[in-house]
């Protein structure tokens, strides 16, 4: 039992490493909480800027704070590699969101959970964006349990994970 998981780190270790050191374009999907300050939101937007204009591909999602200030980077740098799956039906969004999704090349809706809480909608969300991408790099606070477990998921998945605490 012990040498398994042994082994098993060596993997996860293994992995993450072949991740870190590839050279070409990754599938990078940036989360993170609605409660953002305007300054961490900048930084934000610059993060995701210069991942794109590095070749990756950005997935997010569409809400306010952490998840539009990706978006708005990602749409500087090269809308072509930015993807946004949305919880719900971009009807569902809220109106300051729209605007600038409706701009998105590449936006997946998912209406059929329209009928769910937003907490469910975007833990369905999140599960979704994590099973398309490489890497997740997360924006969180100690508390925010839907961030929280989709890293755990992501973890699990052997996602390469780095979250950013703002609290």
């Amino acid at each position: 039992m012990n040498q398994s998981v042994e082994i098993s780190g060596v993997d996860t270790l293994a992995q993450e490493l072949a991740t870190i050191q590839q050279t070409g374009s990754k599938r990078i999907a940036l989360l993170g909480s609605r409660h953002v300050p305007i300054t961490h939101q900048h930084l934000i937007e610059m993060m995701s800027y210069a991942l794109v204009l590095g070749g990756n591909r950005l997935m997010t999602s569409g809400a306010t704070g952490t998840n539009s200030a990706a978006i708005r980077g990602a749409m500087r740098a090269d809308p072509n590699l930015l993807t946004v799956i949305l919880p719900q039906s971009l009807e569902r969004q809220p109106r300051e969101s729209r605007v600038q999704l409706q701009q998105v090349m590449h936006l997946v809706e998912n209406p059929e959970n329209d009928h769910l809480s937003l907490a469910e909608a975007s833990a369905l969300c999140n599960s979704e964006i994590i099973s398309r991408c490489q890497q997740l790099v997360c924006f969180a606070f100690h508390d925010s349990k839907t961030l929280l477990r989709t890293c755990e998921e992501a973890e699990e998945q052997r996602k390469v994970v780095t979250i950013f605490y703002f609290d």
